[in-house]
């Protein structure tokens, strides 16, 4: 979807395959990671988790967590998509959704990651991800507000993600 240009107009898959329509974000302050379940930043899923529902009870239905599985990094998620929910479920209770797996960096990177790399590239201008649960948040007004490496600890962007929820959503133009 190279004509993409606004995260609203992407449709990933989710864990059974089926289409999901970004647009159904529209208004919702979103984090998206790429994620693996055998890396040694896969504990992150817990606090990924614990800022999902914290987040969630001060301001319902405006805050997502999108988790994208990939294999791209050691080959640390090798699972199915129905294996990946199986351990994310029963191994830290995540209850955000978990898309369907794929490819973040290369040729057969998924449109949307093509996308975020292109809006908000890493340092020194760097478009490709480096490793596993690597973060980019997406505001209100679906433009990308900032990118985490995966050093960086989910709970320790929920300052900046309450921030943004606090952002007035730009009226739609008229006419």
């Amino acid at each position: 979807m190279a004509s993409a240009t606004s995260f609203y107009d992407f449709k990933p898959l989710d864990k059974l395959g089926k289409e999901v329509p970004l647009a159904d974000y529209k208004g919702k302050v979103v984090l998206i990671v790429n994620t693996a379940s055998k890396c040694g930043f896969t504990p992150q899923y817990a606090g990924l988790e614990s800022l999902y529902k914290s987040i969630g009870e001060k301001h319902p239905d405006q805050f997502a967590v999108l988790g994208f599985p990939c294999n791209q990094f050691g080959a640390q998620e090798p699972g199915t998509d129905e294996e990946i929910q199986d351990f994310c479920q029963l191994n830290y209770g995540v209850s955000f959704p978990i898309m369907h797996k794929i490819d973040v960096n290369g040729d057969d990177s998924a449109p949307l990651y093509q996308w975020l790399k292109e809006e908000k590239p890493g340092l020194m201008g760097l478009k490709r991800v480096k490793w596993n649960f690597e973060k980019f948040l997406v505001g209100r007004d679906g433009k990308v507000k900032g990118r985490w490496a995966s050093t960086t600890k989910p709970e320790t962007l929920e300052k900046i993600i309450l921030e943004e929820l606090t952002q007035e959503q730009a009226p739609a133009p008229e006419g």
